[in-house]
């Protein structure tokens, strides 16, 4: 049988015999429903049991259910002979089934009915631009679907219903609408931009704000429990043609939904992350009220035409699995409130000659543990992710147990692999030892023109050596050599067998205009190494700036910068003591210093270390011609309980590293078992690198370069996975690129087959352990996801890990692999910057609050694109939101990560500054002010 609507004589009126029509025929199939059910394949059991169908004969689809858990609302189109437009219905479903009954909502094609908690009723019509029903009935394409002129309402639920509330106002589309069950608002697709994008708006229809801004389809969202976050489905475009058709499409009412994939984000759209990779129609996602769990239709287990089922994953992508398997279309699933029933539609109960699809309804029993066998790269990274970050690894601290244990764990994943061992002695080990702590002995004694200098007011530096000089102390300006600022403070100066003197930091009288180079010319480890080159025996260092030129007669120098700390970040020493000492230890000297006057010094330092063992995990999956191998490393330390690199420094509790750097970790150990099952095909060896010691200055990979002799005769690449576990967007960072003249064909087109999009740039310098593999003439390329506001704090958990986005640079470097493998050769290219010091600049702990995104803005762009902005502090409180380009700070110009770095360090807490940004495409002018950076949120 099928159900037969009737016509509406108007919006809120009943039909005069239709709806009497409908009403006698509903409850005629009630009636035969009663005790009736359709099947469940044996596959669907033990997630789902108890099905019923509810409808019997038409199209029946999208349905809805009320907050109460007791009816569903759903649009049906059953009277070919009548209404041709879709309609609203609703019936009571839990405990019986009850008759359904036409909501009084208007003529035209109504779509999308959503309750609101109050038992209002959110739904798409097209009623405002005719009763007739929309589009072309005859598209040469039937994968083709029309965008009607349709907006949002609301109205009463009631069949009697009230006159509706129009919501959207704008031509094109406005459909699709998910309701937010805490306080009403809604998540809608529009044109209204010329893109199919997501917009959140207030119930009613204020306070419009646009989710999403990539080309490509976003539509058919939905809230979780607590409206935290959405899921929907993306259609994505990448090539020419591709991006060519949608658009030519777009502009005629039309879209081409045949390749779907579910994604999320938090609820204003920021953190968008893809949760599938199956190159199908995925679409429909619907969060659990109460599970970790998202199900949604694809025809990704069945590609036959008309062919779509039930699937389920985890809330991040993972334990993907099907949940129905009966012939033809399985869709709209929907969670009751309560989430223990499923209601959806399918066509499974329609006979070989009807098109007929009908809405059934289950019990949810929740989702079994996934069989091992049946994960995918994205449970397997989980896992690892999960392990790793785990408090009892301790934060995999230098030191720790938890370290060693993370270490013994991937030794025996390797093994596992067939991975051949790597390290020293025929083991996976290599072993070196790390300098955690540095204490001046009893034996040290400074004194300056017979002063004794006492212990409070000195600080030797880790990368210092024990050492005895005595003799004239020379004073060499701030110990700067720069020949591209014409400046050579050691010029003119015999330093032979002598210690030397330099002001710390830079000079900042104008010759070195840059705030950046000033920072990397101030670098005390450099300016040790220039003294020492020349001779000297030791180095002093006094902050005591030099006055400006023209300064007035009562120049006062900025406050004294607080001594460094012996921080152990260093691998090795410089040979000589390295001292900073307090203005008051050489006021007395000063003078004559100044004027050229010999003044005596004698300098005894005497330096004990605490040294811990640590050790890299390597192993090589071997190939034909092993001359050359290709290295992919990873470190797998990170801070431990905390310490000087917490961004979190009053909180002493393990700092997990998920993101930093379990996620590198797990993703390589993907990517080796993928080499495991194709080792036979290999033509170069093909190192696998877990690094220890990276957060504590690069001391696993420069270890392990210097312990195997790591050069370009031995070595053809180095591929670097760091912090990879926050994809979004699908937008990748690809550091180094610019290590070699072929890198930038290679990676595009491997990014572009995993629809990836790629931002190349960079030389091999930088904080991670590529840097260790450039500086020796290896051309390199580190994978990078992008910073956080979890970084370097206890929060970086491995629930905030993005699986997939890491199984998908797993892949990708797979692919890179392959490419180099076959016989692709790299040109080394040395970069023209400067080798990567620390620097030391003076710097105010200012803190505005900024997130930079550093992919930077589209089309290289010049200025900062903000990945967020820090909840309650100056950039927050000005305005700035997540999206908005930095491009000035008070008269300075910001075009880079760099730029904005080089302002923070000068400015101070407390100042206001005139912030420039650029919010789609239009300047705004905001005024901000600079917090304390240590008590920033």
């Amino acid at each position: 049988m099928r159900v037969v609507s009737g016509h509406l004589a108007g919006p809120g009126a009943p039909g005069r015999t239709g709806g009497a029509l409908l009403l006698a025929v509903a409850m005629a199939l009630v009636s035969c429903a009663h005790g009736r059910g359709q099947g469940l394949a044996a596959q669907e059991a033990p997630v789902l049991s108890d099905l019923r169908q509810l409808t019997f004969g038409g199209v029946n689809d999208d349905p809805a259910w009320s907050w109460d858990g007791q009816e569903l609302s759903f649009q049906a189109r059953n009277d070919p002979a009548g209404v041709t437009c879709g309609q609203i219905f609703r019936m009571r479903v839990l405990p019986n089934a009850g008759a359904p009954i036409r909501m009084a909502l208007g003529e035209g094609a109504l779509t999308s009915a959503r309750s609101l908690p109050d038992g209002q009723l959110v739904y798409s019509s097209t009623h405002l631009v005719g009763s007739v029903c929309p589009g072309p009935t005859d598209l040469p394409d039937r994968s083709l679907r029309v965008l009607p002129d349709t907006d949002i309402f609301s109205s009463s639920s009631t069949a009697a219903g009230s006159a509706p509330q129009r919501l959207t106002a704008t031509s094109g589309f406005d459909g699709e609408a998910a309701v937010c069950s805490r306080d009403g608002s809604i998540v809608f697709t529009s044109v209204r931009d010329g893109d199919l994008d997501l917009y959140r708006m207030d119930r009613d229809g204020k306070n419009l704000r646009r989710l999403t801004r990539t080309l490509g389809y976003d539509g058919g969202a939905s809230f979780n429990h607590d409206c935290s976050q959405v899921a929907w489905r993306a259609g994505r475009p990448r090539t020419r043609t591709e991006i060519d058709d949608y658009r030519q499409l777009l502009a005629r009412g039309l879209v081409r939904p045949s390749r779907l994939e579910i994604w999320s984000s938090n609820a204003d759209g920021s953190e968008a992350r893809q949760l599938t990779d199956l190159d199908a129609a995925s679409f429909d996602p619907v969060f659990h009220p109460t599970e970790n769990v998202v199900v949604f239709a694809s025809n990704v287990g069945d590609r036959r035409a008309g062919q779509f089922d039930l699937w389920a994953m985890n809330g991040n992508g993972t334990g993907l699995r099907r949940l129905t398997y009966a012939p033809g279309f399985d869709g709209s699933p929907r969670f009751s409130p309560d989430g223990h029933h499923l209601a959806f539609s399918s066509n499974r109960a329609s006979a070989p000659d009807k098109s007929d699809t009908d809405l059934f309804v289950a019990r949810w029993n929740g989702l079994p543990a996934l069989d091992e066998e049946a994960w995918r790269p994205a449970d397997r990274i989980a896992r690892d992710v999960t392990w790793l970050a785990h408090p009892e690894r301790e934060g995999r601290g230098i030191g720790t147990k938890g370290l060693s244990s993370a270490g013994a764990y991937l030794e025996a994943r390797l093994r596992e692999l067939g991975a051949l061992p790597a390290g020293d002695n025929g083991g996976y080990r290599e072993e070196f030892s790390v300098t955690t702590a540095i204490a001046i002995a009893p034996g040290t004694a400074i004194a300056i023109a017979g002063r004794t200098v006492q212990a409070g007011d000195l600080a030797p530096l880790g990368f210092s050596a024990s050492g005895t000089v005595a003799g004239d102390l020379v004073l060499a300006g701030y110990g700067v050599v720069s020949p591209e600022h014409a400046i050579d403070d050691f010029a003119g100066l015999d330093v032979a067998g002598k210690a030397v003197l330099v002001r710390r930091f830079a000079p900042e009288d104008g010759r070195i205009p840059d705030a950046g180079d000033r920072r990397r010319l101030g670098d005390l480890r450099q300016k040790a190494s220039h003294a020492r080159k020349r001779g000297a025996r030791a180095l002093l260092v006094v902050d005591w700036p030099m006055p400006p030129p023209n300064a007035p007669t009562q120049w006062q120098p900025a406050a004294e910068a607080p001594l460094p700390a012996a921080t152990t970040v260093s691998a090795g020493d410089v040979g000589i003591p390295v001292v900073v000492v307090r203005r008051a230890a050489l006021a007395p000297a000063m003078a004559d210093l100044v004027s050229g006057k010999p003044v005596a010094a004698h300098v005894r330092l005497d330096l004990s270390r605490t040294l811990q063992p640590a050790f890299n995990v390597v192993g090589k999956f071997p190939g034909r011609k092993p001359e050359r191998a290709i290295v992919l490393g990873a470190h797998y330390d990170h801070l431990g309980h905390g310490g000087r690199f917490s961004l979190a420094p009053d909180r002493r509790e393990p700092h997990l590293g998920a993101d930093d750097n379990a996620s590198g970790t797990a993703a390589l150990l993907e990517i080796a078992r993928g080499l495991s099952s194709r080792r036979t095909e290999l033509q170069h060896d093909v190192v696998i690198a877990f690094f220890s010691g990276e957060e504590t200055g690069l001391l696993g990979s420069s270890h392990h370069v210097r312990a195997r002799s790591v050069g370009p005769v031995n070595t053809l690449a180095m591929i670097n996975l760091d912090m990879v576990g926050r994809l979004r967007e699908a937008r990748l960072d690809v550091l180094g690129a610019e290590s070699a003249t072929e890198w930038s064909a290679i990676v595009r087109a491997a990014c572009a087959d995993m629809h990836l999009t790629c931002n190349l740039s960079g030389d091999g310098q930088g904080p991670s352990d590529q840097a260790s593999f450039y500086a020796v003439g290896i051309p390199v390329i580190h994978f990078f996801t992008g910073t956080h506001p979890d970084y370097h704090k206890p929060t970086d958990t491995a629930a905030r890990v993005f699986p997939l986005g890491a199984a998908m640079v797993a892949e990708l470097s797979s692919k890179i692999v392959r490419a180099l493998d076959v016989g692709i050769s790299l040109t080394f290219q040395r970069g023209k910057g400067a080798p990567p010091f620390a620097g030391d600049a003076r710097v105010f702990q200012a803190f505005l609050g900024t997130i930079p995104d550093y992919g930077g803005p589209p089309n290289g762009r010049p200025g900062v694109l903000l990945a967020g902005v820090r909840p309650g502090s100056g950039a927050d409180r000005a305005g700035l939101k997540r999206g908005d380009i930095l491009v000035g700070l008070g008269n300075l110009e910001i075009r880079s990560v760099a730029d904005l770095m080089s302002v923070l360090e000068a400015a101070r807490p407390g100042q206001s500054t005139r912030v420039r940004a650029l919010r789609d495409g239009q300047l705004l002018e905001l005024e901000a002010k600079y917090q304390e950076a240590r008590r920033a949120p």
